[in-house]
């Protein structure tokens, strides 16, 4: 839990007072779970897990809470000065939490490195790639959070960690062809120590079964749940068979993409062209 509250900086300490408020304040004005979730557009499990500590309170649904139990902005002012102090995007935070808790996490790339797996100039260049206005401290802030989330990789054995690469992935030259050639070689090297399994989807493949930056987590006591990145947004989705058909495509992913050991011969063959280039 440590790792998680250094990752966002902040505590889950504010989601359990969120949760134990609402609670409290749900049950002196009467309603069932299952009532104000349908007063505030959401199911009465959803409230339920908002209550529990489990779900990352959001501001819309603060604000209609707020309005159903005429708590007169308890919630909204709760979330904007308690809970939203998150480093990352905000539609990017609840995930980025999630990923300390995860038993199990499975990602499909097909643009770029994912963040768990960064080196610090890969990540500098992804920054600047998306958002070249920012300031030299603005950037360096964003490069420190995606690190920051990687401590949750030096615990030996949890998460299970896998990760499918489309080629793109490796041959796109982010950073120049010495960045690469580190961001590669440290890629396979979280693979040979067996911490990560890396698979590469080949060119050959042809139309991968996924289109979008797809991340799957599941929980030792809570549902699975999938995240989906574009551009500038990203999409949480924890509905049972919205899970299962985003689970369903990644596993027509990994089948499609090279076999561990030949995907890794790959990526250290890739990244010694690069350090040829150097």
């Amino acid at each position: 839990m440590a790792n998680v509250r250094s990752a966002l900086g902040q505590s889950k300490v504010g989601w359990e007072f969120f949760g134990t408020e609402l609670k409290r304040r749900r049950e002196v004005a009467g309603y069932t779970q299952e009532r104000l979730g349908h007063q505030v557009f959401c199911s009465g499990s959803y409230i339920g897990q908002l209550e529990a500590a489990i779900r990352k309170p959001q501001l819309d649904l603060a604000q209609r809470i707020d309005a159903v139990l005429k708590t007169d902005g308890f919630f909204e002012r709760m979330c904007r000065e308690l809970i939203d102090s998150s480093p990352y995007q905000h539609y990017f935070a609840e995930a980025a939490y999630l990923e300390g808790l995860a038993d199990t996490i499975r990602e499909y790339a097909p643009v770029f490195m994912p963040g768990l797996l960064q080196t610090a100039a890969y990540a500098r260049a992804v920054v600047l790639a998306s958002v070249p206005h920012l300031s030299d401290d603005e950037v360096e802030a964003r490069v420190r959070a995606r690190l920051e989330r990687q401590r949750i990789l030096e615990d030996p054995t949890k998460p299970l960690l896998w990760v499918v690469l489309h080629e793109n992935v490796i041959r796109c030259k982010v950073g120049g062809a010495a960045c690469m050639s580190e961001q590669l070689l440290h890629a396979a090297a979280l693979a040979r120590k067996r911490r990560i399994t890396l698979q590469v989807l080949p060119y050959e493949a042809g139309a991968p079964a996924l289109a979008a930056m797809v991340t799957l987590m599941t929980f030792e006591d809570a549902p699975p749940v999938a995240y989906s990145e574009g551009a500038h947004s990203g999409c949480l989705v924890d509905t049972p068979e919205r899970v299962t058909g985003i689970e369903r495509a990644y596993d027509r992913v990994r089948a499609a993409a090279l076999s561990p050991d030949a995907s890794l011969a790959l990526v250290q063959s890739v990244a010694e062209e690069y350090a040829h280039e150097c």
